[in-house]
Formats: C-alpha cells, sequence, structure tokens
C-alpha cells in the first residue's frame, strides 16, 4: 500500500469499514454502486491500496477507511497480453498460476503468487488451448468430459501453458470461493 494510507490510519485508526459499494466485475473494471470507474488516477489508486484480510475479504484501503469489495469472479481476473504472459486485471505478471480449476460452465479459475484469481472472457479461448487430454490437445469431446465431472474431482486435462504442467481439477462454480480461499461478497464480522 502507499505511504499515505499508512499515514491516514495511524491518524484515524478506527473508522468504520464500507460494504455493498465497490465491485469488481468478471472483465477486472472496477464500479462504485454499480457504476463503472473510468478515471485511470482512481483506478491507478485502488489498485495499490487493494489487498486481502485474515477472512479472506478483499478490499481496497481508502486512507483510513477499508472499502470491501464485492467479486463477481475472483478478486483479480487474469488476460494475457501480445507476449503470451497472463497478466492480473491491474497488470502484474502471473509467474505462478496453480492450481488450475474448471467449472461447470466452462470457466477457468487459477490461484496465483497475488491471489485467487478468474480468466476474463477474452482470455479464456487462449487459456483453453493451454490444456490438453492426454498429452493431445484437448477437443470439443474431452472438454464435455471434463464439463460433466462433478466438482471436486480431477479431471483427465492438464495445463500446458507457461509453468505447466499442472493437473486440472474440476470445482463448482458455487464452491470456487471456498476451494481458493476467498469471499466473494463480503459481510461485516458477527460481533457477540
Amino acid at each position: 500500500m502507499e505511504d499515505w494510507v499508512y499515514r491516514a490510519l495511524a491518524r484515524w485508526p478506527n473508522v468504520p469499514a464500507l460494504y455493498g459499494w465497490l465491485s469488481l466485475d468478471a472483465r477486472g473494471r472496477w464500479r462504485i454502486q454499480g457504476e463503472l470507474i473510468s478515471r485511470p488516477q482512481i483506478i491507478d489508486t485502488i489498485n495499490a491500496n487493494y489487498a486481502v484480510d485474515e477472512r479472506g475479504c478483499w478490499f481496497f484501503q481508502n486512507g483510513p477507511q477499508r472499502g470491501y469489495v464485492a467479486l463477481e469472479t475472483a478478486p483479480w481476473v487474469l488476460d494475457v497480453d501480445g507476449e503470451g504472459v497472463l497478466r492480473t486485471h491491474s497488470g502484474l505478471a502471473v509467474e505462478q498460476p496453480g492450481p488450475v480449476l474448471l467449472d461447470e460452465h466452462g470457466g477457468l479459475w487459477a490461484g496465483t503468487e497475488h491471489g485467487p484469481a478468474s480468466f476474463a472472457a477474452d482470455a479464456l479461448p487462449w487459456a483453453l488451448e493451454q490444456l490438453t487430454e492426454g498429452g493431445q490437445p484437448l477437443d470439443e469431446e474431452g472438454l464435455a468430459r471434463a464439463l460433466a465431472l462433478p466438482g471436486g474431482r480431477a479431471a483427465a486435462l492438464c495445463w500446458q501453458g507457461p509453468h505447466a504442467p499442472i493437473t486440472i481439477g474440476r470445482v463448482d462454480r458455487a464452491s470456487v470461493g471456498a476451494r481458493l480461499g476467498f469471499v466473494p461478497v463480503p459481510t461485516p464480522p458477527e460481533r457477540f
């Protein structure tokens, strides 16, 4: 996080957190109360001060106040650049993908050194090209077999992209957060 955030936290340590205002959509775009944030300066500030708490809830630390983020898919959204490098929605290079998971709708998810991620729709064709079955490029029948598996099973697929090979697991979309360790829609902690 940026230095100004630490200074603000020291000055005002007990500012209540916000929930339900900020979200990250499946394309890696920030939204405030559903409206797309388009100013590059605001996007850069959010990206630079984006973190996770001990519960697996992702937030933007806006000075002394935490704004928890509702995630349409995952905390990071992956795309691939012109060089074939996976990058997060904020531009961070992904050096260590894995595990890689396939959901029942054909969505791909990955753990990364930055945290849990989903593949943006634009990156999905490239990502699916990285999958093999029995050492051969994945075809439609192989994909259909993998999609038909129940969640929690290993698929007979392998990721052959950078830092390969990685065995693909089948996951139900509803359990991706629990499997990769994040809370899709944070709520205030219960107080006793």
